[in-house]
């Protein structure tokens, strides 16, 4: 029993080494001509087949490292087939008669080649049949699995080329059963050196592509110390905001782009080139359009303040920002290619895969705009480099980003999200959250918050927080400090425009109470209060009120 362990765990070890190297060539192939790698094509099938709860639920605990995860387990496990394929070929090649370095290279790489196009047809057809998205061509597939292969076959070749012959049976000795196997396969200290290695120089190698990947976020226009004075004040502080804690919640009311939050379908960030970028505008419509990146960006332009809110957004959450968007109307660029009477929705095709489409009434709002700046900059890659649609009142996975085609269909669509379970209306529902005091995760979208409060105002902690309903606007809000029992409106500040946040504060904690529990609720324009009922955000958004207890 022993030796048979022994014999599996041994060509297990050297195929996880080999497998690594591979894995190694696979993200230096991409780093250098771009395209997706097996592993990333595994974290989206996996993520295509998981239940829409199951997806929101992730999403809302861990946001982006949901798919990071994916991708990583993604990456072990290519590792580990590597392994058990070691195994196999290590039987195969103990039954030849003639082998060669050469030959088991070959073999080896030819084996696992196969094993591995089978896999990818397998992922991508389940990504395309659940998600409905294009991953990548067959053929993409098919060249970018050849150097990999390769790399696996020499590596493991090198180390089953370092067997030592087989014993052969001493025919003066008796033999009981003349079918066991007889054949002692050793490995020599130099094929064992050989693999380790090739371990010793693919897992730095891995780990540093993978890091470069995954931190591909942190472009220099993201960072902290580049962050420009989004909001310039003169004069005294509005209203009710006099409090100087309250100056970091005002500060961030444009949220920094490196604190803008993110949620796609990618565990990798696609990098975009503006140079050969084009959009395309076609469906029914009487001209069609084809438009580079110099010629949006020579167009009239209009810039807008806008907050998005992912659908997954839970109470208090912090996958809400709002920034300074610049670009072009989509409904001007839709009036170049003539729209033909019988449109019911424009379609949005992304560099990504993603798709998803709007009713052709959102799309001819005054505030729907393909933006390219974020901020007073260009698009950041996580933000939708070159160009993202911006459609004020639908959630965050309404506005695409990495935009390549609009099309204009006389159906309702259902997009990437709708397939898998998420709204096809998708407005942003009314909701408040607390942001002082308390640690709700909304904090993260305002820098500074967190530093040592200023204690000039007699030591007293403000109450105050963000509210939103989208296009619809914010009318009142309301804060209790006793559980709902009784309610006191809010001071709001003006909001920077009609399809932005509001900030609000209500006073300060109740002095000489040692138990507390604050509740907001917020009121839209249209006179509509966001309701007491307690909904995850699958599959409308969330709802229900925050409240924070100490």
């Amino acid at each position: 029993m022993a030796r048979n362990s022994h014999r599996l765990l041994v060509p297990f070890v050297a195929g996880l080494a080999a497998g690594a190297v591979a894995v190694a060539v696979s993200l230096i192939v991409k780093e250098i001509s771009g395209g997706l790698i097996l592993p990333e094509i595994a974290s989206q099938a996996l993520f295509s087949i998981t239940p829409g709860e199951f997806e929101s639920q992730a999403v809302e605990n861990f946001g982006p490292l949901a798919k990071y995860s994916a991708f990583i387990g993604s990456i072990i496990a290519n590792i580990i087939a590597f392994g058990i394929i070691a195994i196999f070929l290590n039987k195969i090649f103990a039954r030849l008669k003639r082998r060669g370095y050469l030959l088991e290279a070959l073999l080896s790489s030819l084996l696992s080649y196969i094993i591995f196009i089978v896999i990818a047809v397998i992922l991508v057809t389940l990504v395309q049949s659940r998600s409905g998205i294009q991953v990548v061509p067959l053929s993409v597939i098919v060249l970018s699995l050849i150097p990999t292969q390769l790399a696996f076959g020499f590596v493991l070749s090198s180390f089953f080329h370092g067997r030592a012959k087989r014993k052969t049976l001493d025919v003066s000795e008796p033999s009981p059963d003349k079918s066991i196997d007889t054949k002692d396969v050793r490995y020599t200290r130099g094929a064992f050196l050989r693999i380790l290695a090739a371990s010793a120089v693919a897992l730095p190698i891995i780990f540093l592509g993978v890091d470069k990947l995954l931190s591909r976020q942190n472009e220099t226009q993201e960072l902290p110390s580049t962050t420009p004075n989004l909001l310039p004040r003169t004069g005294p502080r509005p209203r009710g905001f006099e409090d100087p804690n309250l100056a970091p919640l005002l500060a961030s009311e444009i949220t920094p782009t490196y604190l803008f939050y993110r949620i796609d379908i990618n565990p990798i960030i696609p990098q975009v080139d503006s140079k050969s970028w084009n959009l395309t505008i076609k469906g029914l419509v009487e001209k069609p359009l084809t438009i580079n990146y110099d010629q949006i960006r020579s167009m009239p332009s209009v810039q807008e303040y806008v907050t998005l809110e992912c659908i997954s957004n839970k109470i208090g959450g912090d996958l809400i920002s709002t920034a300074l968007w610049k670009g072009v109307r989509l409904s001007q660029l839709l009036e170049k290619a003539v729209i033909k009477p019988n449109v019911k929705y424009v379609v949005f095709r992304c560099a990504d895969g993603y798709d998803v489409g709007i009713p052709i009434e959102k799309s001819q709002m005054e505030g729907a705009i393909l933006a390219y700046d974020m901020n007073y900059a260009p698009l950041t890659a996580k933000h939708g480099f070159p160009v993202r649609a911006i459609v004020p009142g639908l959630y965050g996975m309404m506005n695409p980003k990495w935009l390549t085609e609009i099309e204009l269909v006389d159906t309702v669509y259902q997009g990437y999200w709708q397939r898998l379970g998420w709204s096809n209306i998708a407005q942003d529902n009314t909701g408040s959250s607390i942001l002082i005091p308390g640690q709700a995760p909304a904090r993260q979208r305002f820098r500074t918050l967190d530093e040592t409060a200023d204690t000039s105002y007699g030591g007293k902690v403000p109450i105050a927080g963000i509210a939103f309903a989208g296009t619809r606007g914010i009318s009142k809000v309301e804060v209790s400090t006793d559980g709902g029992t009784t309610w006191k409106t809010a001071q709001i500040k003006d909001p920077l425009s009609k399809y932005t946040w509001v900030l609000w504060t209500a006073g300060y904690i109740p002095p000489n109470q040692e138990n507390y529990k604050i509740v907001v609720r917020a009121t839209d324009k249209s006179g509509k209060t966001q309701t007491t009922d307690m909904n995850p955000p699958f599959p409308n958004g969330a709802s229900g009120f925050h409240t924070i207890t100490a």
